[in-house]
C-alpha cells in the first residue's frame, strides 16, 4: 500500500470509528500491513476496492476497528512513570487505605495489551511498597479489547524485547527464564486478573484507587470519545485516587475533575470535591 493511499483511507475511516488521524501518523505503517493482509484475505485488488467493500458490508467495520488497534507494550515502559508510582503514588494510596482501615489498593490497567504494565505494577508493589504496608494488599485488573492479547497476558511469558527496560535486579527476582522466554513468577501473577473488555463499550463494576490509561484513549480516540472515556474513568475512581495517562498525552480541555499530581509524567489526582462515586 502506498503511503498516500493509506493516509487517504485512514483519514476517511477513522472518524467513522471515532478515532483521530493525528494519533496514527507515526504508527500508520503498522496498520497498513494489517490492511494489506486483509485485502489478500478478501481477494481485493487495492485500497479503493476495500473502501467500496466497507461501504457495502457493515460487518467489516468491526474487523477494521481491530486492525487499527495499536499495542506497544513493554515491562517498565517509561521508567520515570513507574519510579514515581513506586516512590510517591502507591505509598500514598496504601497509607490512605491503611488509615481508613481498608485492606487493599485496587488498580485498573486499561488497554493492558499483553499484560506487561500490570505485571510491572505487581513487581514494584511486592518488592518496593508492600514491605512498608504489610496489612495492605494490591489487586490489579487488566482489561483489553483484544482476546489474543489477553491470552498472552494470562500466559505471562515474554520475549527479551518485552523485558529489556526492566532493571536487572527486578528481572532476576520476578522472572523465570524458560527457553527463549521470561515468565513472571507465580507470586506476582497472583496479584493480577485479566478480562477482555473494551473501555468504549463497558467498564468494571469495581471502584479503584489507581487507574492507568496510557497511550490509548487520549492518543487515538476522537474528542467526544475521549470525554466519554474520561467520564467513565472518573466514575470508577475514588476521590483522591490517581489517574495515569501517557506522558505525551493531555486530558481534554476544560476538565475540572482531575488535578495535576505530576503532570509532566501524565499523573493526575481525582479532585476530592468530586465526592464518592
Amino acid at each position: 500500500m502506498k503511503d498516500a493511499e493509506g493516509v487517504q483511507l485512514l483519514q476517511w475511516c477513522l472518524p467513522k470509528l471515532r478515532m483521530r488521524w493525528p494519533g496514527f501518523r507515526k504508527v500508520r505503517r503498522q496498520v497498513y500491513k494489517r490492511i494489506d493482509r486483509r485485502l489478500k484475505e478478501l481477494d481485493l485488488s487495492d485500497v479503493a476496492s476495500y473502501r467500496s467493500y466497507l461501504e457495502r458490508h457493515q460487518d467489516e467495520w468491526p474487523v477494521l476497528d481491530a486492525l487499527c488497534r495499536i499495542s506497544i507494550s513493554r515491562c517498565y515502559r517509561d521508567k520515570g512513570v513507574f519510579q514515581y508510582l513506586e516512590r510517591e503514588v502507591l505509598p500514598q494510596l496504601a497509607q490512605r487505605a491503611a488509615a481508613k482501615g481498608e485492606n487493599d489498593v485496587r488498580c485498573w490497567s486499561i488497554g493492558c495489551a499483553s499484560g506487561e504494565e500490570p505485571y510491572t505494577l505487581a513487581i514494584l508493589w511486592t518488592l518496593g511498597v508492600a514491605p512498608q504496608f504489610p496489612a495492605v494488599s494490591l489487586r490489579i485488573l487488566g482489561t483489553d479489547s483484544d482476546p489474543k492479547a489477553i491470552e498472552r497476558a494470562e500466559r505471562a511469558c515474554y520475549p527479551g524485547s518485552s523485558i529489556k527496560d526492566l532493571p536487572a535486579d527486578l528481572l532476576a527476582k520476578a522472572f523465570i527464564p524458560s527457553s527463549d522466554r521470561f515468565c513472571v513468577s507465580a507470586e506476582y501473577r497472583a496479584l493480577v486478573t485479566f478480562r477482555e473488555q473494551d473501555i468504549r463499550v463497558t467498564a468494571p463494576t469495581d471502584l479503584f484507587h489507581l487507574i492507568l490509561c496510557r497511550n490509548l484513549a487520549f492518543t487515538y480516540f476522537d474528542d467526544g470519545l475521549q470525554r466519554e472515556t474520561l467520564n467513565t474513568i472518573e466514575g470508577k475512581l475514588h476521590p483522591g485516587g490517581a489517574l495515569v495517562i501517557g506522558s505525551l498525552e493531555s486530558l481534554p480541555d476544560g476538565v475540572s475533575e482531575f488535578d495535576p499530581w505530576l503532570q509532566k509524567l501524565g499523573v493526575y489526582r481525582k479532585s476530592w470535591e468530586s465526592g464518592s462515586p
